[in-house]
């Protein structure tokens, strides 16, 4: 089945992830209209798949030549564009980050809910070959995971951007996304979550995954570190040399990922590197994903549902910040 779709806002991965998967993908994805704020680029894109440039995100919505969205720049528009397809009954693919409020914006979960229509909230680093390659080694040599470090890089701000005590400045859709790739990995919901946030930045958030009694699984703990020591002006120092991007000891071994495509594990045999250079892009698994929910009889809203309990635990992440203790997830879901 060729989906048509069309194309709200295109966003800063538009020409290295979307425009290329749309293009191999031309098979399953028929781009209809785009709508984008900056009219110039919706109209060379319209031009290139050989679609209609439109006015408002509404009109596109509605036209009943689209079958889904795809939701691909976040903006002033907010939820907007993805409540006015959910009321329309067509599929949403939801690129704009996630970047909200899961307590305040429980409204716009339960209309999606209830619309009945297929909704992807996307999570590129769960589709990486290095991850998928690593989910597989954990069931097959490396075992269960026992303790998780993501390094995350952010340069330092200036003083002047100082938000005073008790507040955090962060990239939420980030972390968030880090938070349910480590509960992806480890393949359960995390318990609990520890704080701690130096100069309005997060320096550590410790994820704990209590015992699952039922399956006889042991606890695991996952930190996010994030190196904020660089100033402003030295961006490109920033991705030199830096750690892996994930490090997981295993029951077995340990396991080194940098996205996209490089993973190193060491066993007892000895070091193993893997280069996945020549598997399936992120963007195109991730189109390919939503091309079989849309056209699935059995609705699938688990990326959702995840996203908003990984957005739960970064918000509990700042309370544990301000009041100085561990949170338990457990009472607040």
């Amino acid at each position: 089945m060729r989906l048509r779709v069309g194309l709200i806002g295109l966003g800063e991965h538009w020409q290295s992830r979307y425009r290329p998967a749309l293009r191999v993908l031309d098979d399953r994805f028929d781009v209809r209209a785009v709508y984008s704020t900056i009219s110039k680029l919706a109209e060379s894109t319209a031009e290139e798949f050989q679609a209609d440039p439109i006015d408002g995100y509404r009109s596109l919505v509605y036209r009943c030549d689209i079958d889904a969205v795809l939701i691909l720049k976040q903006c002033w528009l907010g939820w907007l564009p993805a409540m006015a397809a959910c009321q329309a009954g067509k599929a949403v693919y939801w690129g704009a980050g996630l970047d909200f409020d899961p307590q305040g914006q429980q409204s716009v979960r339960k209309t999606i809910e209830q619309s009945g229509v297929a909704f992807m909230a996307e999570l590129p680093r769960r589709f990486a070959p290095a991850t998928l390659r690593l989910k597989e080694l954990i069931a097959t040599r490396l075992g269960a995971p026992r303790l998780i470090r993501v390094h995350r890089q952010a340069i330092a701000a200036d003083s002047s951007t100082h938000l005073g005590p008790g507040a955090c400045r962060t990239d939420d859709s980030e972390l968030v996304e880090l938070v349910d790739w480590c509960r992806y990995i480890v393949g359960r919901s995390p318990t609990a979550v520890s704080s701690v946030c130096e100069e309005d930045l997060f320096q550590s958030l410790i994820l704990n995954y209590g015992k699952a009694d039922q399956n006889r699984q042991r606890s695991a703990i996952a930190e996010i570190a994030t190196d904020s020591t660089l100033p402003a002006q030295w961006k490109e120092a920033a991705s030199f040399r830096s750690p892996a991007a994930m490090k997981v000891q295993c029951e077995n071994g340990v396991a080194f990922i940098d996205l996209p495509n490089t993973l190193v594990w060491f066993d007892d045999a000895g070091r193993h590197v893997e280069s996945l250079e020549t598997e399936c892009p992120v963007g195109e698994r991730m189109l390919r994903q939503f091309h079989r929910s849309v056209t699935s009889l059995v609705l699938d809203l688990n990326g959702l549902v995840d996203a908003y309990e990984a957005a739960s635990v970064v918000q509990a992440a700042r309370q544990s910040h301000e009041t100085g203790c561990r949170v338990d997830l457990a009472e607040n879901r």
